[in-house]
C-alpha cells in the first residue's frame, strides 16, 4: 500500500554495520557467501517495515477530505496489515476493520486503508495501533463516532514463549456514537458478514 519505492536513509550504512555485527555475535560468519549481502538486505527491509515513522497519517486523510452531508456508518473492513511487535521485533499480522459516522466530512476510502498501513509500519503493540487509528480519524474528520477493531496473529506467540499457533488477538476502541451498544453491535454484525461481491 505504501509503495515499492527504493528506501533512502542516511542511516543505511550504519544499520548494515550493526546487522553485520549481530550476525557475528550470533556465531555466524558474515563473509560467508550466503550472508555477504544479508546486512544490506536486512537494513533495507527494516527501513521499509518502519517507514510509517516518516509519514503523517492525518495529512493523508486531509488530502482527500470532502464536504458531504452523509451521516450513516462508513465501514472499510478486512484491511490486511503487517507490523512488527516492539517487544521482540517479530511480525504480527491480520485485518483491521474501521468505521466512522460522518459529521459533514468524509475521506477517500483508500485513505482509511493507508492510515492503517502507516501506523502498522512502525514498531507497535496492537493495542496502541488500534488507539492511534481511531484518534487520527477522530482528530482529522471530527465524525460523530469512530470504531476500530483489529484481529491479529503474533509470531512472538507462535515462534517463541508459549508457542500457541492458532491464537488470535482482538482489540477494539471507539468514540462518540459507538458508545451506544446498539451502534457497536451493528458494526460488529456488518464486519462478521461475508462479502456479497
Amino acid at each position: 500500500m505504501l509503495g515499492k519505492e527504493e528506501i533512502v536513509s542516511p542511516h543505511l550504512e550504519e544499520l548494515k554495520e550493526h546487522y553485520k555485527s549481530i550476525i557475528t555475535l550470533l556465531g555466524e560468519d558474515p563473509s560467508r557467501e550466503g550472508l555477504l549481502k544479508t546486512p544490506d538486505r536486512v537494513a533495507k527491509a527494516m527501513l521499509a517495515l518502519t517507514k510509517g515513522y516518516t509519514m503523517d497519517p492525518c495529512a493523508v486523510l486531509n488530502s482527500a477530505k470532502f464536504k458531504e452531508e452523509y451521516s450513516q456508518m462508513v465501514i472499510v473492513k478486512d484491511i490486511d496489515f503487517f507490523s512488527l511487535c516492539e517487544h521482540h521485533i517479530l511480525p504480527f499480522y491480520g485485518k483491521a476493520h474501521v468505521a466512522y459516522i460522518p459529521n459533514g466530512y468524509i475521506t477517500g476510502l483508500s485513505k482509511v486503508a493507508r492510515i492503517v498501513d502507516i501506523f502498522s509500519h512502525r514498531l507497535q503493540v496492537q493495542e496502541r495501533m488500534t488507539l492511534q487509528i481511531k484518534e487520527c480519524i477522530q482528530q482529522t474528520l471530527n465524525p460523530l463516532g469512530v470504531m476500530v477493531v483489529i484481529e491479529a496473529k503474533h509470531l512472538c506467540m507462535q515462534m517463541r514463549g508459549v508457542e500457541k499457533q492458532n491464537s488470535i488477538t482482538t482489540t477494539s476502541d471507539f468514540t462518540g456514537a459507538f458508545n451506544k451498544a446498539k451502534t457497536r453491535e451493528e458494526f460488529m454484525n456488518l464486519i462478521r458478514e461475508g462479502s456479497r461481491l
